[in-house]
């Protein structure tokens, strides 16, 4: 599942915060939603073709930050959202819809992959008016 991650290892920020930035920014666009295993530590390191312990420690920032869970059993997955989680079939009240804003915890990784994609931007070498277009273009590539 390299699907959508890759490392460029010439590039000034590091791979495992490429590697998190990523992730985090998958997640929040939906792309891996919660429960999505991930590969193993091992696994991804060989198809990117790096070292296990930097693998290793973007999984533990992202462990850290609640965007993954990782147990013996079941391995490394998206981490299911607090909220969803203690919501039972009752939790919501009749008549009642959900909200528009995201929980806090997708503010959060919202701001990573804002964060990730402004960094990636910058390593690349586009100034800000470059990057507001691109994103505008992709936008309109988007529907709502």
């Amino acid at each position: 599942m390299t699907a959508g991650i890759s490392v460029d290892l010439r590039s000034a920020t590091p791979p495992y915060e490429q590697i998190r930035t990523q992730i985090t920014s998958l997640v929040a666009v939906g792309a891996l939603p919660p429960g999505t295993r991930l590969p193993t530590i091992r696994s991804l390191a060989a198809d990117l073709g790096i070292a296990a312990g930097t693998v290793g420690r973007a999984y533990r920032e992202l462990e850290q930050a609640g965007v993954i869970t990782t147990g013996r059993r079941n391995g490394t997955s998206v981490a299911v959202p607090a909220a969803a989680a203690s919501a039972g079939p009752s939790a919501k009240a009749p008549g009642r819809t959900a909200p528009k804003q995201p929980p806090p915890a997708h503010d959060a990784a919202l701001i990573a992959a804002a964060d990730g994609c402004i960094a990636a931007a910058r390593a690349a070498g586009l100034d800000d008016e470059a990057l507001v277009a691109l994103v505008r273009t992709r936008l309109g590539r988007h529907p709502r």
